[in-house]
């Protein structure tokens, strides 16, 4: 059997390397099983008037929710509340408003998207962010997070917050009010108090399809657009707003899930492990490689110094 030249081996290992890399953007294409029928959660944003009564009842509702401590609204002597400005670590959803060029406003909520493949699960490495099976809500359990914050990169709507002014931080999102509105009235606390029916809740499917008719029965009020319905593979927080979604803070997303792109070629690559096998093999003969260099540099330069005490 002929014997393996190191260059050889290089070149293999190389080939082999990029070998994978094709082929794992092929397998990453596949559509991912979107579940129609998970919870979900409509915003039309042509309803909204601003009052921010969710932001209140989400706070209040979740203060007691022991899984993610948040301080409830606080009010001032005269019964007035400074409402956040921004998501953090004590605030799950907030309600901005955007002024058009033309003087019109509109108002929008932000809140955890519950994606169909959520980028935040895929990349915890303890499973403190999980999925729910049969509701499709993301939730996040304390008693196993590491605070890697790894859920935060991920995310491609920078959602998740760190309440970095605790001595024992939590990552804060919405969890459809999981254990608290949800469990014991059937709603989140949002949908609850909303005066004009701007958050309205139920499966996937039936919110998508009154999504789809209020689009059609008012042609012209609405961007022709559903957010969140192909979005990363879908999510189950949908948008309708008379603004384009970007102006409104969303970004411009394709229909791939980065969950199943990044996940298929970790599986590919590691698959066997045979590529972190290859690339320490190929590591170890570097390192001996440039060791047996410096050996044969250093026997040189000791002959040399010899030859000229000898002179």
């Amino acid at each position: 059997m002929k014997r393996q030249s190191r260059r050889d081996f290089l070149r293999a290992a190389t080939a082999t390397g990029a070998g994978i890399l094709t082929v794992a953007p092929a397998l990453a294409s596949s559509e991912i099983q979107v579940n129609n029928d998970d919870l979900a959660m409509l915003y039309d944003a042509t309803k909204c008037v601003g009052c921010k009564t969710c932001m209140v009842a989400c706070k209040n509702a979740n203060g007691e929710d022991g899984n993610q401590e948040v301080e409830k609204a606080k009010f001032d002597k005269d019964g007035l509340w400074d409402t956040p400005v921004d998501l953090s670590g004590n605030t799950r959803t907030i309600i901005k408003l955007h002024k058009e060029s033309d003087g019109k406003y509109s108002y929008v909520k932000h809140s955890c998207m519950h994606c169909q493949k959520a980028s935040c699960v895929s990349v915890c490495p303890v499973g403190a962010l999980t999925k729910d099976a049969e509701t499709g809500i993301v939730d996040y359990d304390k008693s196993i997070c590491i605070g890697c914050r790894y859920c935060q990169v991920a995310c491609p709507f920078n959602i998740p917050k760190f309440q970095w002014d605790r001595a024992m931080p939590q990552i804060i999102k919405c969890n459809f009010c999981k254990r608290t509105n949800l469990l014991e009235k059937g709603v989140p606390a949002c949908v609850e108090v909303c005066p004009t029916q701007a958050i309205i809740f139920g499966s996937r499917k039936e919110l998508l399809d009154e999504a789809r008719a209020r689009i059609n029965q008012n042609p012209g009020k609405y961007v022709d657009q559903i957010y969140g319905e192909k979005e990363v593979g879908g999510t189950n927080y949908l948008f309708l707003s008379a603004v384009p979604f970007n102006k409104l803070g969303f970004p411009k997303l394709g229909e791939e899930a980065p969950a199943v792109f990044s996940e298929k070629i970790h599986h590919t690559i590691y698959k066997g492990f045979i590529a972190p096998i290859a690339l320490y093999t190929t590591l170890c003969i570097i390192a001996l490689r440039n060791m047996r260099k410096q050996a044969r540099h250093e026997e040189q330069s000791a002959g040399k110094a010899d030859g000229g005490k000898h002179q």
